[in-house]
């Protein structure tokens, strides 16, 4: 893998004159040959993917797009300036939320047809999201059947970042920007279970091979009730796994010295991994509650209103009122 180490000097471009560098010719190394550029094998459209790379973490940031110009651009700067394929412009990383890319390193693969960059991500959030990573999903391969997962948290909320009515300029790929998800504090359970009810009333008219939630319909209410066994199943498991995690570690060791482990105050000692999987695992458990009480349209309203009639109302009382 070839290697551009930017870090002659450790001056980074102020945001003040940063355009002015982006649009202004320099008299300088790069210029004096593009040989360097040569090397890099661009695809039919004149572009080749970037990978921005953490340079302390080796967390994966993002993808997006280069051409010889914003790479140029980039060596020139060190500030990460990719292509737009959207709008067929260069867009500097961070142009409308701040969130720019100081660049240490670039590195090219064997093929010379992808690039990465070693970054410092300003703000410690690189995707349009509001999370640390583009890369925010992962595929859970311990159940029977692979899931893509949400286990990145929303850092900042993206309203707050580009403001309500702005889009968002720096984004990678074909991010949608009409597609970022609610942050936790735009969305009220209440809401979340009436859109799911409405989602299900749905479903039922629809042919079993157009979702998931047809084809549990199709099959009945023994098949709904299995999935809601198998889910409770695989949430015992994955408590389990994280209680198991949480007694591994000896007293006379200190948690915070060992790899993979994560710590914080409480001496909670967990892999990042096990937390999220109880929550999946609790989530599919929840989902396929409701989807049973939709089978007998029933809303899940009725179970709100349950809990809350239980506010103040000790467990032993509410146990011996049935």
């Amino acid at each position: 893998m070839a290697n551009l180490d930017l870090e002659h000097d450790d001056s980074y471009p102020t945001d003040a004159n940063l355009s002015a560098a982006v649009g202004v010719q320099k008299a300088c190394a790069f210029e004096a040959t593009d040989a360097w550029l040569s090397d890099v094998a661009f695809n039919a459209d004149g572009l080749v993917p970037a990978i921005a790379q953490d340079k302390d973490s080796g967390d994966i940031l993002m993808l997006a797009w280069m051409n010889k110009e914003a790479l140029q651009q980039t060596a020139q700067t060190k500030t990460a300036i990719y292509f737009s394929r959207s709008r067929g412009t260069l867009w500097r990383k961070g142009e409308t939320s701040g969130h720019t890319q100081h660049v240490h390193e670039m590195y090219l693969d064997c093929d010379a047809d992808a690039i990465v960059l070693k970054v410092t991500q300003v703000g410690a959030i690189a995707c349009h999201t509001g999370r640390r990573s583009c890369f925010y999903r992962r595929l859970a391969l311990s159940s029977g059947e692979p899931k893509w997962h949400t286990f990145a948290p929303i850092l900042k909320d993206p309203s707050a970042i580009y403001g309500a009515s702005q889009q968002p300029l720096d984004i990678g790929l074909n991010a949608d920007p009409s597609h970022m998800p609610d942050t936790p504090r735009q969305v009220q359970a209440s809401d979340v279970l009436n859109q799911l009810d409405a989602i299900l009333a749905e479903r039922k008219q629809a042919s079993a091979d157009s979702s998931y939630v047809a084809s549990l319909y199709a099959k009945g209410i023994n098949k709904i009730l299995e999935k809601v066994g198998e889910e409770a199943i695989e949430t015992v498991l994955a408590a389990k796994d994280l209680a198991a995690a949480n007694d591994m570690v000896p007293s006379d060791i200190d948690p915070r010295q060992m790899p993979g482990i994560s710590y914080d105050t409480s001496s909670t000692i967990a892999t990042e991994a096990l937390v999220d999987d109880l929550v999946y695992e609790i989530a599919d458990v929840w989902f396929h509650t409701v989807v049973t009480l939709a089978w007998f349209n029933v809303k899940s309203e009725r179970v709100l209103i349950e809990l809350a009639r239980r506010f103040g109302l000790s467990g032993i009382e509410e146990k011996n009122s049935r």
